[in-house]
């Protein structure tokens, strides 16, 4: 490893270490000068940009993100037609409708409902004893969590809002209050009971953690106060005390990361932490950092992104909010077809799907998303070979006959995304999607998102060896041409009957 030079940069970064020794913070970052004589990743992004993502995250591709807190008690976002409505943001949003003159429809539709049903007096930090999950069971959300094909899990320990969901000492003496789930509300550790379920299950456990917190006293007078005294012991307890496999970052982009000092913290996370040799991390680590510095790349309710080498993920909900939005209608949620295509979509990009659910305040998952989460689980038990463990085709996906219809990818946030769409009701003139390929070793796997008949031709592809259809048990019969190969394709038995989306098989 190149060790860079010492520079500025590098001594602002040791003096936030005399800083953090002040409170006992030493040992949770690395001495800049330690990696001089041994194989240690620096507190700078150039050093711990080097470390590679690891290899169980681009094989797994698919996990399961759960919003779970003191939000769940409302559950409430305004539905807005084209717009994303996140219930998660209910406090932030109703203090906006209610002081921001300038706040949209979103914000202003918020403070109207909290105002008719709980009444203007009432604080959101009052929404805390509510929160009682009176009907959690760990070991059922594991089951489901299991059965849905998914091989990791970012549970929320901590949204913008401040409250952990396990018994962070620094969330209630910041607030004053008690404002974590084992002191108030449910009493017990949420986030390690579904931890420990989840391992037992096999699941990769991680954690999702928000940087900043809205409200809290000490954000509001002294950021670095807040990032040497809350962030930085908070975030070390929960790696040390839970060892999360994956680390899902967010509430960023209020600083830099030279402000919040991450470059420190992932320094500490690579090098000492008990996870430092598995754990997997985004990069939402400072308003500048995504798509540039930290693990993988993210991208949220878009298409995500094309012809990226670098490991990157989607993230979005069945619907149109993380939390729970009780005013969410069935039409505005993915079928299951919809949710098997875009995973298979996804994935054929050299992607990961990260897909969220959002339990209700008494600890039950709405059995809406439990069954889509089964509809996944029941698909990838016959066809997962095309998604666990593959990567990108040489050629990503095949049209019919028509004008190949455009699709912007790579941006971060909010992009117009059905792939659906695409293969069922294309405009006129469009071709539609025939095919989604993704590959494995001398393998070639075509997800078909409609079934074709009697046959199907495979385009710019010849020298095939064989032709399976999964989960059935018989080799299919092929024609090869010029171009590719024409397979007869069977009557489907009716296990696969009952499918909404196939994979054929192609040795090469």
């Amino acid at each position: 490893m190149t060790i860079p030079r010492l520079n500025d940069r590098m001594l602002d970064r040791r003096n936030f270490l005399k800083l953090a020794g002040a409170t006992g913070l030493a040992a949770s970052v690395p001495s800049i000068a330690r990696g001089f004589d041994s194989q240690t990743y620096q507190p700078i992004w150039e050093s711990v940009d080097s470390r590679p993502v690891p290899a169980w995250f681009t094989h797994d591709k698919f996990g399961i993100f759960i919003h779970w807190g003191v939000y769940s008690v409302p559950a409430y976002a305004p539905v807005i037609p084209g717009q994303l409505a996140y219930a998660e943001w209910y406090w932030h949003q109703m203090t906006e409708g209610r002081d921001n003159p300038k706040a949209g429809a979103l914000e202003k539709g918020t403070w109207e409902f909290h105002k008719k049903w709980y009444g203007a007096d009432f604080p959101y930090q009052d929404f805390a004893p509510h929160f009682r999950a009176e009907l959690y069971d760990p070991d059922q959300w594991a089951d489901i969590l299991s059965a849905s094909g998914a091989r990791y899990v970012a549970l929320t320990s901590k949204h913008h809002e401040g409250f952990t969901l396990w018994p962070s000492k620094e969330a209630t003496a910041t607030w004053g209050r008690p404002w974590n789930a084992v002191e108030i509300g449910p009493k017990r550790d949420l986030f390690g009971e579904l931890m420990d379920a989840g391992r037992k299950k096999n699941l990769r456990m991680g954690c999702y953690y928000s940087l900043y917190e809205w409200y809290n006293p000490m954000w509001l007078y002294d950021k670095q106060r807040y990032v040497r005294e809350h962030m930085f012991p908070q975030f070390k307890e929960l790696v040390t005390r839970y060892q999360p496999a994956i680390i899902f970052s967010d509430g960023e982009w209020e600083m830099p990361s030279s402000d919040w000092h991450t470059a420190e913290l992932m320094a500490w996370l690579f090098n000492e932490s008990p996870v430092k040799d598995e754990v997997v991390i985004n990069d939402r680590w400072g308003k500048e950092t995504r798509h540039k510095h930290g693990g993988y790349w993210t991208t949220e309710y878009t298409s995500g992104m094309s012809g990226s080498e670098h490991p990157w993920e989607e993230n979005r909900g069945m619907g149109v909010s993380y939390g729970l939005n009780r005013a969410e209608k069935l039409s505005g949620h993915h079928t299951g077809k919809e949710l098997v295509l875009m995973l298979s979509d996804i994935v054929s990009r050299g992607g990961n799907l990260l897909l969220d659910i959002g339990p209700a305040a008494d600890g039950t998952i709405p059995l809406l998303m439990e069954e889509r989460l089964r509809e996944i689980g029941s698909w990838l038990q016959i066809n997962g070979d095309a998604i666990y463990g593959t990567k990108m085709s040489k050629t990503t996906r095949q049209w019919g006959t028509g004008q190949v219809p455009s699709t912007h990818y790579n941006d971060e946030f909010s992009g117009t995304y059905d792939v659906a769409k695409l293969a069922s009701q294309p405009k006129t003139g469009e071709a539609p999607l025939e095919a989604l390929f993704t590959a494995k070793d001398n393998t070639l796997y075509a997800i078909l998102p409609n079934w074709p008949g009697s046959s199907f031709h495979l385009k710019d592809t010849p020298g095939i060896k064989a032709a399976h259809l999964l989960g059935y048990s018989e080799p299919l019969k092929f024609k090869t041409t010029g171009d590719g190969a024409t397979v007869t394709l069977p009557i489907l038995p009716d296990n696969l009957l009952a499918q909404s989306v196939w994979t054929l098989q192609f040795t090469l």
